[in-house]
């Protein structure tokens, strides 16, 4: 199973404590954005080279994880 913690991190020093991948300074809402604009994984990780593609795919792995919980739960 996927721990958020070694995907995701904030720390009120580090951009204000907005959620970033862990070891970078990348906001993960970036990887939200640049698919809701219609950027594939890859450009994304082109753009930002500093995210790992594990780290990336983990994080939509645990957004839809929570999703589909949620959706379960209701």
């Amino acid at each position: 199973m996927i721990n958020s913690n070694n995907v995701t991190h904030s720390h009120p020093e580090i951009l204000g404590g907005t959620p970033v991948f862990v070891d970078t300074r990348v906001p993960v809402r970036s990887l939200f954005d640049y698919i809701e604009g219609g950027e594939t994984l890859d450009e994304f990780l082109h753009q930002f080279p500093s995210v790992k593609r594990e780290q990336a795919i983990a994080a939509l792995k645990l957004a839809c994880d929570s999703l589909v919980a949620d959706a379960h739960t209701s």
